[in-house]
């Protein structure tokens, strides 16, 4: 259907206004997108019809090569085995340890034994880097290693393309620096394809190939990292001075 991983074809969605607005824009297998712009203008949205949770009102959505605009909910659990969310929350059950959640995401799976379980949860936690947090619970954890269990969760899925919401949105910088680390190790070792939400300029430089700005619905820009600073859209100008300021 498509020669992109993902793509956006004419998008629009419209609520009580116009949140997408004739936006396009693609990802190739083994790349990183990042998705950036103020709050409100449609960045969590297009993760939205990533997954399939929402539909456009008109336009196309390829995940995994297939134009899922029309997918059934049955069809669209077969993508969501391929392509995986970590949630700002990060999402985790605060009652399971965790090593208990990711072990969770697990159980569904028939491909391992109970040994072979254990071993892959070590070996996630591992990669990281919260080995020595598997018997904590969620609770005790600072935000920022909550969304390293979550990616570590997310990975025991074997997903090709992993979705991240605003991974180092209220992070402390040492801890942001790490998962941004993290993001491009599993970029690099597992080729992972992915789509990052993000405010932050400095983790879309150091993760991401191409990015997409969304400003009053439209996709403004769309085109490589690299040569975002060369735009000379007075918003994007404006969104890249801020960020100097900071």
């Amino acid at each position: 259907m498509s020669e992109h991983y993902i793509e956006f074809r004419n998008v629009f969605k419209t609520f009580d206004y116009p949140v997408l607005v004739d936006v396009n824009f693609h990802v190739d297998a083994g790349q990183t997108l990042a998705i950036i712009g103020r709050s409100g203008v449609g960045k969590s949205v297009s993760l939205g019809h990533i997954m399939g949770f929402l539909k456009p009102d008109q336009g196309r959505v390829i995940v995994s090569y297939q134009d899922i605009t029309d997918f059934t909910e049955t069809e669209l659990r077969a993508i969501r085995k391929k392509v995986t969310m970590v949630f700002q929350s990060g999402a985790l059950f605060d009652s399971l340890t965790v090593g208990e959640n990711i072990l969770f995401s697990l159980e569904l799976r028939e491909d391992y034994t109970p040994h072979n379980k254990e071993d892959v949860v070590n070996g996630l936690l591992q990669m990281v880097d919260l080995l020595e947090f598997r018997d904590i619970y969620p609770g005790e954890l600072s935000t920022g290693h909550r969304r390293a269990v979550a990616i570590a969760r997310a990975l025991a899925a074997q997903p090709e393309c992993i979705l991240y919401d605003e991974p180092t949105t209220m992070v402390d910088p040492i801890m942001s620096e790490h998962v941004g680390d993290l993001m491009l190790r599993l970029k690099n070792q597992l080729k992972l394809t992915g789509v990052v939400v993000t405010h932050d300029l400095e983790l879309m430089r150091k993760v991401a190939d191409t990015v997409v700005v969304l400003h009053e619905g439209h996709a403004i820009y769309f085109g490589p990292v690299a040569d975002l600073e060369k735009s000379e859209h007075p918003h994007i100008q404006e969104f890249l001075a801020m960020d100097r300021v900071v």
